[in-house]
């Protein structure tokens, strides 16, 4: 596992690099555009688009939450938050590394009271699939930025239904890799999966266009949602916090590279805000849990030595 980490960081790294390249290539002789941007950005659009991002990360972590309960998992909400709080940083490299690095976390927190492996790994699949039918939905977005045929995202659709219903019928079957599915089995399970996905999305599309707008791109909800699709897809390749920038300007380029670059820089760094935010208060609150629960303990002792009072 260690030595697969440093693979995928060293890749990741390399991508990143490769990306910046090409990014600063774009840019030439479009620098001073480009740092005006960066300095024009009001600071509430800033902490609006971090909170933006952390209500994507709450909301997709409740989705989390239920899939893992449905499949056996007893251990608290807190815990697991812990686990998609400070598991979230490996995010920050590729999508991969996200989810192996809860899903470590979440069994070193509680390994009896999780399923196995295999089944917290399917249990990450009912929410990237409605995550995957709702951006196919929406990809007649990109139909026009990249050229695809007008019947692509009603194909696409059709397929990821197909491919929902599939999963499904496998949900629950035995103990092993399927139990993570089981929570596709409950109407009220999936209807609370797509709530919180749906909450985390339209929190995504939310900042992107708050941050496009602030910096002065005209771009409308429609392009927002085209730019969330680019980075979840560009997210799965192993270039790291380019993601922002190189979504952007691969949809919206053609409006002006250094405004759209500077989005996307303001995107990223935002996004690594909202995840090292909620890193911050899982690291904290595992840390001053053993230290409320011995006060409790003694707080507990100290009453029971008391003396009872006079009849």
């Amino acid at each position: 596992m260690t030595q697969r980490l440093r693979g995928s960081t060293a890749a990741t790294a390399a991508g990143a690099l490769g990306v910046g390249a090409l990014l600063a290539v774009a840019l030439a002789g479009h620098r001073d555009d480009f740092e005006q941007a960066l300095r024009d950005a009001p600071v509430w659009v800033l902490f609006t688009a971090t909170a933006l991002q952390l209500v994507a990360l709450l909301s997709r972590c409740e989705a989390w939450h239920t899939c893992v309960s449905a499949a056996g998992g007893v251990i608290s909400r807190r815990r697991l938050f812990h686990a998609g709080g400070l598991g979230n940083l490996g995010s920050l490299l590729n999508a991969q590394v996200g989810a192996a690095a809860r899903i470590g976390i979440l069994r070193r927190s509680g390994r009896d009271e999780v399923p196995h492996v295999p089944a917290l790994i399917a249990a990450e699949v009912p929410i990237l699939a409605i995550e995957a039918a709702l951006a196919v939905l929406s990809s007649y977005t990109l139909v026009g930025p990249l050229g695809l045929p007008w019947w692509s995202p009603l194909a696409g659709f059709a397929v990821a239904i197909g491919v929902v219903l599939g999963l499904r019928k496998l949900a629950g079957k035995g103990h092993g890799v399927w139990a993570g599915l089981a929570v596709l089995r409950s109407l009220d399970g999936r209807r609370r999966v797509t709530a919180f996905v749906l909450l985390a999305v339209f929190a995504q599309i939310a900042r992107n266009w708050l941050v496009l707008r602030a910096l002065g791109v005209d771009a409308s909800v429609f392009d927002a949602t085209a730019v969330l699709i680019a980075m979840v897809v560009l997210s799965q390749l192993p270039i790291g916090p380019s993601v922002g920038a190189a979504a952007v300007v691969m949809i919206l380029g053609a409006g002006g590279v250094a405004l759209t670059a500077a989005a996307g820089v303001l995107l990223t760094a935002t996004g690594i805000a909202g995840a090292l935010c909620f890193a911050a208060w899982a690291g904290i609150d595992v840390l001053a849990r053993p230290r409320e629960r011995a006060r409790r303990r003694a707080l507990r002792v100290a009453r029971g030595a008391a003396p009872a009072p006079a009849a």
